[in-house]
């Protein structure tokens, strides 16, 4: 029962954390707003990341495509990291390193935007998927762990999950991930109007 009570104390605690960091709420609002422009100038989120993370990308792109609270239209997302084809296509022709890179070059356009996920924000394939965004001109955003490693200087905006633990750190990104969602959601379909 120890354990149990430890991790709860922990995923306690780093949400704790969160809500008294001013620069993380920031973050979040930073963060809805630059995907809501994006969305309603009819760009599109690419989402990608590893492991979990790559879990986390396919679990937001679901919440915009689909829906968080209510029926609306579809918001344009993709996860990079569900088409097997597709990755192991890259991942055997060119390298792990370049499964995300080579499609943020294929589609990322002007007025995306990359949500970049890494909780130590050294991962090789994100890395060169944000070198790809920029070169397309393309908005990053990273979702990364306290440091942010070499991630965070790269980002047009970075929220920094207070924790050094990887599984912490997932549980802030999803729900950092959701808040987002949810803010989204509410200022391009507001509750009282109709579902296109």
């Amino acid at each position: 029962m120890s354990s149990v009570v430890d991790y709860l104390v922990q995923s306690r605690d780093a949400v704790q954390a969160a809500i008294d960091d001013p620069a993380f709420c920031r973050a979040i609002l930073d963060i809805a707003e630059v995907a809501e422009k994006a969305l309603r100038d009819g760009g599109k989120l690419l989402l990608a990341g590893n492991g979990g993370s790559a879990g986390d990308a396919q679990h937001l792109a679901g919440e915009m495509l689909s829906r968080l609270y209510y029926d609306r239209a579809p918001c344009a997302a993709i996860a990079l990291t569900t088409d097997s084809s597709v990755l192991t296509a890259i991942g055997n022709d060119y390298g792990y390193e370049r499964v995300f890179e080579r499609q943020v070059l294929g589609l990322g356009r002007p007025g995306d935007v990359l949500v970049a996920i890494s909780t130590s924000g050294r991962s090789p394939n994100i890395l060169r998927a944000i070198g790809a965004a920029r070169e397309k001109g393309v908005t990053v955003v990273g979702f990364t762990g306290r440091t942010g490693g070499d991630m965070a200087a790269l980002c047009d905006l970075c929220l920094h999950a207070p924790s050094d633990s990887t599984p912490l750190i997932q549980q802030i990104h999803i729900t950092a991930g959701h808040i987002i969602c949810g803010l989204v959601e509410e200022r391009l379909f507001p509750r009282n109007t109709r579902p296109e």
